[in-house]
């Protein structure tokens, strides 16, 4: 049986010690900042690009990870003798997974995965990736079992404020001004089925205030939890919101890790700093 490397686009924002633990090589994104280029999580950080957007008033472009960045990096690999999976950031919010099949074509032995999902919600399915390439499974059946289990993630975030999708183009700024004046934090979800955005929930009052509420909404009462593990994924917090988060997730569901990662380019460009996650599988 061949060996299978493990790969994933820079977007699942799994931290380094859970890429080391598990095996994860990361493709990253590109970052276009003024007349610059760059890697996302190689040579910038989400609070630079911060930094660059208070200052001058312009955020980065993302660009997805194209075939020939595909080709160069698997084909030292296939060569090697591995096969590759590779899990790929939602097809209906970048063309990232459509180049990696592209890539696929024009080598042997890899097989991509559109997790239909985004941050450390398909990080979730790197990680369930890995443990079955531990378990000696062959790669066509992780393939075929990882786009079964893509249906159970669940994937949402809080945004504080509106300003950075508003300066991104992502809403306009009205609905933008409206809603910082009057202390809207909308809840912006994954649909797992196609891999879209929408808005959830809106809530309303203090960051604290809201992500507790947002954390009991989708933890509380619940019996379809897998409760291996959740992520809290942030964009930049303070914290003692971060503990707020860990201590209500603890209250509502008996999880057996809760991880804490921060959110890297992809997401934080077009998010903005204390924005916050709570992303698990079901059942």
């Amino acid at each position: 049986m061949r060996k299978i490397v493990l790969s994933a686009d820079s977007a699942c924002d799994l931290d380094e010690r859970l890429r080391e633990e598990y095996g994860v090589n990361i493709c990253p994104y590109h970052v276009i900042l003024g007349e610059k280029h760059y890697q996302d999580g190689v040579d910038i950080t989400p609070d630079q690009i911060y930094e660059v957007y208070y200052r001058d008033k312009i955020l980065p472009k993302t660009a997805a990870i194209n075939p020939q960045d595909f080709i160069d990096r698997f084909k030292p690999w296939i060569e090697d003798g591995y096969e590759v999976i590779h899990v790929s950031l939602s097809s209906a919010i970048t063309s990232s997974y459509q180049n990696c099949c592209l890539a696929a074509k024009e080598l042997s032995n890899v097989y991509p995965v559109d997790s239909r999902s985004l941050s450390t919600g398909f990080g979730l399915l790197v990680i369930e990736a890995a443990k079955r390439i531990a378990q000696g499974m062959p790669a066509i059946q992780i393939q075929e079992e990882l786009n079964t289990l893509r249906q159970k993630i669940e994937a949402s975030f809080i945004l504080d404020n509106l300003t950075f999708m508003h300066a991104g183009g992502r809403c306009s700024g009205v609905a933008a001004l409206g809603a910082n004046i009057l202390n809207i934090k909308p809840c912006i979800e994954v649909e797992n089925a196609t891999g879209k955005m929408r808005v959830g929930k809106k809530y309303r009052g203090t960051l604290e205030k809201v992500l507790k509420k947002y954390t009991e909404d989708r933890l509380s009462g619940r019996t379809d939890l897998n409760l291996e593990r959740v992520f809290i994924t942030h964009t930049g917090i303070a914290p003692e919101i971060e503990e707020l988060v860990k201590n209500t997730i603890r209250e509502n569901a008996d999880f057996e890790e809760i991880l804490v990662t921060r959110a890297g380019c992809t997401v934080s460009s077009h998010s903005g700093p204390n924005t916050l996650g709570v992303l698990f599988l079901r059942k």
